[in-house]
């Protein structure tokens, strides 16, 4: 691929002069930079992270940790008991995530009209959109040789019970089977956008900048004018150039942390005070089965199954997946204790099994700025701490139900239930900061859509309320956390603006 990266930069300054410039490779970002390009319009697509190809990806967690994740994949909030989770290279967190494809449910969308006032973004209007991402992006329900052990007790479990489980829909073509999604697919079978949309993108004569973080918006009568990027070598982290882009219209696709900052940071587009609040993340929890049997649940596709038996607020608002990553993540990021109280389930791994709750949380953090330093908070709220608690009473009913020794709880301090006779011991489970042991995947809604400028930030057509030719495309614009894995819903609100932009140029370039 034609990319631009730090190492090609041999002046230090640059400048382009584009249509539309695209601050962000990811879910969002890609997508635009494709439509735009497509439609005839020059576009330049920025990327903080570095270019790494899928030649690169060694299956070594550590490893790729350090290279395609924000803060070597340690971004925590504020009170270090939630790790949030996103990619920083060519491709975004599409590069890193589980391939998980799902679409926001028609409740949701229905909610963010009547209570935010979003317009054209209906099941009606946006079913068209999923099914023509779908076919580009090779998405389609797990076919029986790749739903693996791990995934295929906790179908047992859910059939069992009489609840709702069903094969786990994932952007896929003709899967390796390795299991290794989150340290990036090495085989190029996952139709990420490093392999997709932004080779598309390319093909259509989009200018596309690795290593180039935006730090500036750039503003003139009311209207942005551009965008200032700093050019830093990845290896040293030193500056090789400025890069200045003049454009007729910016869009930020940077991400529910990275969007906001830029704008706070700018003082941009916040007449409404809302920039950075609102922010949810579907904090994620690992709930462990202990079998009697050999699992070896990561052998196979890392996504399997999911149970949507709960997934409707009325309940409970929380969906499980099954997932169980190798040994080294399972342990760091699952096995509950310090020390030496890790090691005696540390070293059953090979017996576990792991399913992940996802929980349609509420719109209660924030992310700032402090001392030009980023933050984000994040306390989980009390409605929510009740959703996890019958969360977990759901999934450890799963797992012995399939036939688990043990259910092992996402507590810091371990919480190991033996029978259905232990669940009451979740009733009295602390759930104070620090407690629980909490990942995100999904940041969203720090840069809220609806109808109300002094309410939200941007509009139903991705614009800024202040600004009209400054779009965000990216899940930051969320009205309500989504339930879901973000990247489809991402994808297509991204298609849905640029075909907005494509359609009404006056709207935007005017």
């Amino acid at each position: 691929m034609n990319i631009i990266e730090a190492v090609h930069i041999k002046t230090a300054s640059v400048r382009e002069k584009a249509d539309v410039v695209v601050v962000g490779s990811g879910a969002g970002g890609a997508v635009m930079a494709y439509e735009l390009a497509a439609a005839g319009k020059k576009v330049v697509l920025l990327e903080a992270g570095p270019y790494v190809p899928s030649t690169a990806f060694n299956e070594n967690y550590a490893d790729m940790f350090d290279r395609l994740f924000v803060d070597k994949a340690r971004q925590t909030n504020v009170d270090g008991d939630l790790n949030i989770l996103q990619g920083s290279c060519v491709g975004g967190s599409t590069v890193v995530n589980a391939t998980v494809a799902l679409r926001v449910p028609d409740w949701i969308l229905e909610q963010w009209h009547e209570e935010f006032g979003v317009e054209g973004m209906g099941p009606a209007e946006l079913g068209p959109k999923f099914d023509l991402v779908e076919k580009r992006l090779w998405i389609h329900a797990n076919q029986p040789h790749e739903i693996n052990q791990n995934s295929q007790l906790m179908k047992r479990g859910c059939e069992a019970l009489g609840w709702s489980v069903r094969p786990t829909p994932r952007n896929i073509k003709n899967c390796a089977l390795a299991g290794y999604c989150m340290a990036g697919c090495r085989y190029d079978r996952k139709q990420s956008m490093l392999v997709t949309y932004v080779p598309w993108a390319i093909e259509k004569g989009a200018r596309v900048y690795a290593d180039a973080r935006v730090e500036e918006i750039r503003m003139e009568g009311g209207r942005a004018t551009g965008v200032g990027a700093v050019i830093r070598d990845p290896r040293t982290g030193r500056m090789k150039a400025t890069l200045v882009v003049e454009a007729d219209a910016v869009v930020l696709a940077a991400g529910a942390v990275q969007t906001p900052l830029l704008l706070l940071k700018n003082g941009v587009a916040n007449s409404s005070g809302q920039v950075g609040l609102n922010f949810s993340c579907h904090p994620s929890l690992n709930i462990i089965g202990v079998f009697e049997a050999v699992v070896k649940g990561w052998e196979g596709a890392l996504q399997g199954v999911l149970c949507d038996e709960f997934a409707p607020d009325d309940k409970g608002g929380v969906l499980f997946q099954g997932a169980c990553p190798d040994a080294f993540l399972l342990n760091g990021f699952s096995v509950p204790g310090i020390g030496s109280e890790c090691v005696p389930l540390a070293r059953r791994a090979d017996h576990m099994t792991n399913m992940v709750q996802l929980n349609h949380d509420a719109n209660v953090g924030r992310v700032y700025l402090e001392d030009g330093m980023k933050k984000i908070e994040y306390r989980v709220s009390p409605e929510d701490r009740e959703r996890m608690r019958k969360g977990f009473k759901a999934g450890a009913r799963i797992w012995f139900a399939a036939g688990a020794k043990e259910v092992v709880l996402p507590t810091i301090i371990p919480t190991v239930l033996r029978s259905e006779k232990d669940l009451d011991l979740v009733d009295d489970m602390p759930m104070e900061p620090g407690d629980l042991s909490m990942l995100s995947y999904h940041p969203q809604g720090s840069c809220r859509m609806g109808a109300d400028p002094a309410k939200t930030v941007v509009n139903s057509w991705g614009q800024c309320h202040d600004v009209p030719n400054l779009v965000v495309a990216d899940a930051s614009i969320f009205p309500t956390s989504v339930l879901v894995n973000t990247q489809l819903p991402v994808y297509v609100a991204a298609t849905h603006f640029a075909d907005l932009m494509n359609q009404e140029p006056e709207r935007y370039f005017g």
